[in-house]
Order: C-alpha cells, then structure tokens, then sequence
C-alpha cells in the first residue's frame, strides 16, 4: 500500500464490459432516461469487461474500462468494424476538447493527436483523434425492452496494437470514465442532456455494472465526500481523488509517514492467524485452516472529511484467498515513486454502490447489502 504525507486518494480501477447475448434490440429514436453497462470480472487479468457498439454496423467491441481514462481508445487496426472512423484536426473545436493534445494547433492540416494510456501495462503512446458512431444499451421501463442510444460523432483515439500488452483476452482498447470533456459519461451526458452528469459503479467478485444518469438503487442511505481534482500543469486530471484526513486499524490511527510500513505492521500484528509463505505479488500472507471462508480480520478505516465519515474495508475487501489454504493482505507496496499516496483497487470496491458526481463534484458510496433493499427488479434484470 503505497504512502506520503500528501492526504489524497486515487480511485483506480480497470474494468471490462460484458459481450451481451440479446439476439434483438430496438433502434427507435426514444431518448434514453438512463443507460446501463453489464460487467464481468475477467478470471486471468481481473479486469472487469463491458461492450459498446462501435462503427458504421454498430458491432460490439470489448473494452477495459478505466475509471480514471480521460477518453475511450481502441485498436483501429486490428479492428476492421472502425475502418468508417473519420479523423480530428489539430486546430478545430473537437480537439480542443481533449484538453491537452499533443501537437496543440500548429497546423490546420494535421490530424490531432492524444496520448492514449494502457493503464495496466503503463504504457502511452500517441494517437489519432476520430470520430464514428458510437451506441451503449439503455433501459426503458414503459417499453419492457432493451434499446440502444447511438452518438453519430463519438470522439475517441485509435491506439496501435503493441499498446494491447496486458488486457483481458478479446479486449480492443480502454473506456474511459474520468472527469473530461470526451470520457464516455461526459459526451453521453451532452448528447442527452437531460442526463445527469453521473454514472454509479456496482461490481462483486465476477459480474457488476454500471449506471449512467441514473441508478436503480436506493440511495438514501449513501454516505457523500466531496470529490478532489488535481492539477498536472495548467490542466486538470481526468482521475477521481478523495482527501483522506487519517488511516484507522481496530479503530486506532495509523502513521504513513514510512512508506505504509506500520500500516502493514499494525495489521499483521492484530491477525489471530498462522504467517506463512508470501505469495507474489502479495507481501504478507496467512494459512487460512480454521478461518472460514472470510477471516475475521481487523477493520481499516479511511477517515475522511470528518470522524463521521469513513470508508470501511472489512475482511472480504482486505484478504485475497490466493488457494491452497492461503490468504493475503489484498495492500501492495506502490513502489519508491508512486504516482499517488494510496489507490484503491477493484477489489477494496467489491459489494459496494459508488455514485461519482460529477455534477456537484461529490462522491457516494454505500455498502450494497443497504442500497439492495429497494432497488428496481427491472434493472436488477438486465444487470444481471
């Protein structure tokens, strides 16, 4: 678990959108009062895979989604759905809104170019800016059906196939969901605009979703903090920050001030369990014979703008059962330069609804044995 004395939280997380299996859909031009994204957990990688309709066909194409990606990129070359795909010019409109492009406004003649990111890999390299139709699946509840809402002039980078080094088998590039003018939620939200700029987050141990404009669970018992963006330069982040005021083990505070050693410490000295072996890339490991299937392990609390507020990590968020007997402290040294204090992962967001708003700058998040109890059947259909 990477540490410093700066205070700020990065959510970071990969995932990776479900192939769906419906045979139909309806492509009337009904405006969408929400759209949904069905998830699965990829067992070799861990990312999480989702699928939108991309080209002149609108072919389903699977993509890692990066919660902090500033835009969605996607290996055109390989992918002969996308060869309609037209591209951006360095000094027009649309590559302005990319924020920060890498050849600027030089030359009208050019095309714009990004640097796309593999966030697994950490690998970037430049690409073209382009556009096509783009379409994800929505629901509504007074038709009973599944329909698709298409963007004619989706905004999106086209990657070489060398920057496909680590993600999930099937996968053709990245969504991203981070806080820009062309991440997937932002050119949907504009599209539609009556969609409120928000999308919520529901992922558990194989599947999950993700909810634009709207949520189908009861939120009333969400616990908010405002949302932090950072500065690199003159330009904002596309990545979600929280400020983290201190780190509490069994309810007592915990100093990161030495690269998180004594977080780890205090964690493993608190564990009524056998140490054994580490088992890479996990660097405290415990025999799990008489635990159970979840150890009862110490609660981490991340106290954050108040006493009153915090983000709870039981054991089922904290232990990683790697087989054999074996778990492992799911907390992992982020390096002698880590980009930022603490990330957290996919895993630490398991069974949990996370609503970021980008609307009023907020972050929700709540547990989902509390936000289920009234939740819709129809949604919970379609999410599967």
């Amino acid at each position: 678990m990477a540490s410093s004395s700066s205070s700020s939280l990065q959510f970071l997380l990969f995932l990776t959108l479900l192939s769906l299996t419906s045979s139909s859909f309806s492509q009337n031009p009904i405006l969408p009062k929400a759209a949904i994204l069905p998830l699965k957990k990829d067992p070799t990688t861990l990312q999480y895979i989702a699928t939108v309709f991309m080209g002149g066909t609108l072919a389903a194409v699977e993509l890692v989604v990066d919660i902090n990606g500033g835009f969605v990129w996607v290996d055109c070359e390989s992918n002969p759905t996308l060869r309609s795909h037209e591209p951006i010019k360095s000094c027009s409109l649309k590559c302005s809104m990319a924020k920060n492009p890498v050849n600027g406004c030089h030359s009208a003649s050019k095309n714009c170019l990004l640097h796309p990111e593999n966030t697994v890999s950490r690998m970037s390299v430049s690409g073209d800016l382009n556009e096509d139709r783009v379409a994800m699946e929505f629901w509504e509840r007074n038709i009973g059906s599944r329909s698709l809402a298409k963007i004619e002039n989706f905004l999106f980078s086209c990657a070489p196939n060398l920057l496909m080094k680590g993600l999930a088998s099937g996968a053709k590039g990245m969504l991203g969901l981070g806080n820009s003018r062309i991440s997937f939620p932002s050119q949907f939200s504009t599209e539609f605009g009556f969609f409120r700029r928000k999308f919520s987050l529901r992922l558990s141990s194989s599947k999950g979703s993700i909810f634009f404009g709207g949520s189908p669970y009861d939120e009333s018992s969400m616990v908010y903090t405002p949302l932090t963006f950072l500065k690199n330069g003159f330009f904002l982040q596309d990545g979600y920050y929280i400020n983290v005021g201190s780190i509490k083990v069994s309810g007592k505070k915990v100093s990161l001030q030495r690269k998180g050693l004594p977080f780890k410490t205090k964690l493993t000295s608190a564990m009524n369990m056998t140490r054994v072996s580490a088992v890479a890339p996990f660097e405290v490991c415990f025999g799990s014979k008489g635990v159970g299937n979840i150890p009862d392990v110490p609660i981490v609390d991340l106290v954050l703008q108040s006493e009153m507020v915090r983000w709870r990590i039981h054991g089922r968020n904290s232990m990683v059962d790697v087989g054999d007997g074996v778990f492992c402290l799911g907390f992992l040294d982020g390096g002698l330069s880590p980009r930022d204090a603490i990330v957290l992962g996919g895993y630490q967001m398991e069974d949990y609804l996370l609503e970021f708003n980008l609307g009023n700058s907020m972050l929700g998040f709540s547990s989902l044995a509390t936000v289920e109890k009234n939740s819709l059947s129809d949604f919970e259909a379609l999410s599967g």
